[in-house]
């Protein structure tokens, strides 16, 4: 699978017996107007983005809600090993939660089995899911005396409808045996409750439970679109119960218009530039239309939003294509994002783009409906929830007339030194639309089993961003000493576009609690760069905000003794800002700071559609690292030399240039 380069893409020829030759390659088109959304000031073909500088976290919408359901049951008041009983361990657990949770999270208590001695509507709500009360919360879990049975399945019915009738809700299930209250199954009333996963999920704890409990808890969290996590002790049962209570509070957050993506291409709703949110099944495939003039750079991403941790396939993602409209509909653009795993879902990105030719003669110059249809590919054995989906479409308007581009950059050059220094404590953003924005420095943070860490990072014309994300010597638990799991970075271009290494890091590496690196490199910004067939730096042709994504396997919740895996991420970015992308464009800092903002032209933030131009991709997406597809016999960046005026490109002692079509890939792996 693989973009339809333009023909405008360059091969050089044998040049024995050829003179050299300067091939004009580039007419710039006059300007056009900017499309709604754009920043005021800036300059076309550039992407905006805030500065740079460390600014601090605002204090996130709470669209979530958490209540959990304790069992009480008369087994909760034997010993658990540790000196105590399985409820003083339970309530020292909750504590926990109550500490890690955000401020005001909607946090709510339900037990069951502590009313009496018997009964099968034995459930009571201890404290109700308002603004997080922490020394409320407490009070309502220390007072919680266990005595009866364990009537599951009603305090999950009970539990659904504690919680507000919309946005991100969980059930945390905490408990030590299966239920004895008969019908109905627990994991029935799961999936019915659960039903399509979009909004409701269900976690569950085992806390020192074996055979049939076991396999009770662990359908229920299966049914429940959730996660199961066992509990073999009291330090287990804390440990566990944090992680996904704030799981659930550090979810992906979603932003954009609403919209349904049409079930066949007649049917596709038509998109204008900015951002929305749909949803998609396993199987499915929806289908959107956008309009495209002939001159601008268009790009397309789809980021989706799996329950953290649930079931999946090494091959399930997200497949997207561009194209024409038409009986012969010719495809532009093709791109893939897989989770390349099977320890469980998380955030997954992918994107295509339509870059018009340089003679403008190629069948996706033309004006006119495109469409763009999202896949989802999902295995037999993977959890069949729907998946929340965010939509993202930037247009990136042409050089204005006699503007002549600096030379294309494919080079990565010589590896800066490591950063050095004290790290600064950081916590990364959930998804593009709260990245933490950074700047060249050191960092630390931490991650969670299954969580995704998003930052962004200001890049300019001429520079190149190089990082690398150190996960720590990590204590592991006993029984894990021969487990792994895995840590995974992605980086992303203006537009969402994902980022190929370039310096010969790796983004994807095994993880068993000993200190392990990954990273990505680019090459320079460089207008020029979107022409060239190298897959590490066709994304790279628009200065303005770009994304770091940090992934930590789920499986390290069997692995870890912390709750959280420290990492220190080391950000650097070389070269020299210049203005803009023009041939010769002096240093930035010679023009003052009011040229960063004619430097960084593409867009606005999230918002409904029409509200933002490529530069929305910058205010801000998984699954993952980079841009893939055959480079060789293209030109190098290099070979192509700005000259001459009136925005022409010629070429420099290759011979002849001829123009070829080249197929290219746009592949992502799924999980950071």
């Amino acid at each position: 699978m693989g973009r339809r380069p333009p023909p405008g893409r360059l091969r050089a020829l044998p040049a024995a017996g050829l003179l050299c030759a300067a091939v004009s390659l580039l007419g710039a088109p006059a300007a056009v107007a900017a499309p709604p959304g754009t920043v005021p000031g800036s300059a076309p073909g550039t992407a905006s983005g805030s500065a740079p500088g460390l600014a601090p976290r605002s204090a996130p919408a709470q669209d979530g809600s958490l209540v959990m359901v304790l069992d009480s049951s008369g087994s909760m008041a034997g010993p658990d090993g540790s000196g105590h009983t399985r409820i003083e361990s339970a309530r020292t657990a909750v504590d926990s939660v109550a500490d890690a949770l955000p401020d005001g999270y909607p946090t709510g208590l339900r037990v069951y089995g502590a009313g009496k001695t018997h009964g099968c509507d034995d459930t009571s709500l201890a404290r109700p899911v308002t603004a997080l009360d922490r020394a409320a919360v407490k009070a309502a879990v220390g007072a919680v005396s266990p005595k009866g049975d364990t009537p599951t399945a009603l305090a999950l019915t009970k539990a659904a409808a504690d919680l507000p009738a919309k946005g991100r809700r969980t059930i945390l299930l905490i408990s030590d045996g299966e239920s004895d209250c008969g019908a109905p199954e627990p994991c029935d009333v799961a999936a019915q409750l659960a039903g399509d996963g979009l909004d409701l999920r269900i976690d569950t704890v085992g806390f020192q439970v074996r055979g049939a409990a076991k396999d009770e808890l662990e359908c229920i969290a299966k049914a429940g679109h959730g996660a199961y996590y066992d509990a073999p002790d009291a330090a287990a049962l804390a440990r566990q119960l944090v992680r996904a209570s704030q799981l659930s509070a550090e979810a992906y957050r979603m932003a954009g218009t609403p919209v349904t993506g049409g079930a066949t291409p007649a049917a596709a709703p038509a998109l204008a530039p900015g951002q929305y949110t749909d949803t998609i099944g396993p199987g499915e495939t929806r289908w959107y239309a956008v309009t495209l003039d002939a001159a601008s750079t268009a790009d397309l991403s789809a980021t989706a939003a799996p329950q953290p941790g649930v079931p999946v396939g090494y091959g399930d993602g997200l497949e997207l294509k561009l194209t024409g409209t038409g009986t012969y509909a010719f495809t532009c653009d093709t791109g893939t994002a897989h989770f390349g795993q099977d320890e469980g879902a998380m955030t997954l990105t992918g994107a295509v783009s339509r870059v018009p030719s340089h003679d403008h003669r190629d069948d996706c110059d033309k004006a006119g409906r495109y469409l763009l249809a999202v896949h989802r590919t999902s295995a037999a054995t993977s959890d069949p929830g729907r998946w929340p989906v965010e939509l993202r479409f930037d247009e990136e308007t042409p050089l204005p007339a006699g503007t002549v581009p600096a030379a294309a950059r494919t080079d990565y050059g010589t590896a800066p030194a490591p950063l050095t220094g004290t790290p600064q404590d950081v916590a990364g953003g959930t998804g593009f639309n709260d990245a933490t924005t950074l700047t060249k420095g050191v960092w630390r943070d931490r991650l969670l089993p299954g969580q995704t860490r998003y930052y962004k990072v200001h890049v300019g014309w001429g520079q190149q961003l190089t990082y690398a994300a150190e996960f720590a010597n990590e204590p592991v638990i006993d029984k894990a000493a021969a487990a792994s799991t895995f840590v995974r970075t992605s980086a992303y271009a203006p537009g969402r576009l994902p980022l190929r290494d370039a310096s010969g890091a790796s983004d994807d590496r095994s993880y068993t609690g000993s200190p392990v690196a990954v990273g990505v490199g680019t090459v320079p910004v460089t207008w020029t760069n979107r022409w060239v067939d190298e897959g590490d730096a066709e994304a790279v042709h628009s200065a303005g905000d770009y994304w770091i994504a940090l992934g930590l396997g789920p499986d390290a919740a069997q692995l870890a003794r912390n709750t959280a895996v420290g990492v220190i991420l080391r950000v650097n970015v070389t070269g020299t800002e210049l203005s803009g992308p023009q041939y010769q464009a002096p240093p930035l800092a010679a023009q003052g700071d009011a040229a960063r903002g004619a430097g960084d032209g593409k867009g606005a933030g999230p918002g409904p559609a029409g509200a933002g131009s490529m530069a929305g991709a910058s205010a801000g997406a998984s699954g993952t690292s980079g841009a893939s597809g055959p480079s060789g016999g293209g030109l190098r960046g290099m070979d192509l030399v700005a000259a001459g005026t009136g925005g022409a490109v010629a070429l420099a002692g290759i011979g002849v240039a001829a123009l070829v079509h080249r197929l290219r890939s746009r592949t992502a792996r799924g999980g950071a």
